[in-house]
């Protein structure tokens, strides 16, 4: 992982994931990041989550849009506003977190050799927070 900053677009393959959301049609940039939620909350825990990066962005992308959650304002991140993101985005998204920070995580054993597991677990469970509030709370 090419990491410049702990932010969740601060990396390369999080930075390339924002152009290839900002390439994607409209009606197919929720698609995109369902494809990558949906591998990383797909990975059973004996498997090894290879990168994993990509569904930390895409969601921050979700999240940014549910009530409490931050924008995305990094010039890392897609350039074009999003659609509306269905809600169902949101339980796959906190599936795919919850996978990420459990064994066998590429990012957490990344973070945690450069000392900064703590600080990047709780960008994360911000995140993850956001997501998992039952929608209008």
């Amino acid at each position: 992982m090419g990491a410049w900053d702990i932010g969740h677009f601060d990396n390369d393959t999080a930075a390339d994931f924002g152009g290839r959301v900002d390439d994607a049609e409209p009606a197919k940039k929720a698609d995109v990041l369902r494809e990558v939620l949906a591998t990383v909350a797909g990975t059973g825990p004996e498997d090894y989550v290879d990168g994993g990066e990509e569904a930390v962005a895409a969601a921050a992308l979700v999240a940014a849009q549910c009530a409490g959650g931050e924008p995305v304002t990094t010039p890392y991140g897609p350039k074009e506003p999003l659609p509306a993101l269905p809600a169902d985005l949101r339980p796959l998204a906190v599936r795919a977190l919850d996978r990420l920070t459990a064994k066998n995580a590429e990012p957490l054993d990344l973070w945690a050799d450069a000392g900064a597991d703590q600080e990047w677990l709780a960008g994360i469970a911000t995140l993850r927070a956001v997501l998992a509030r039952t929608p209008g709370e």
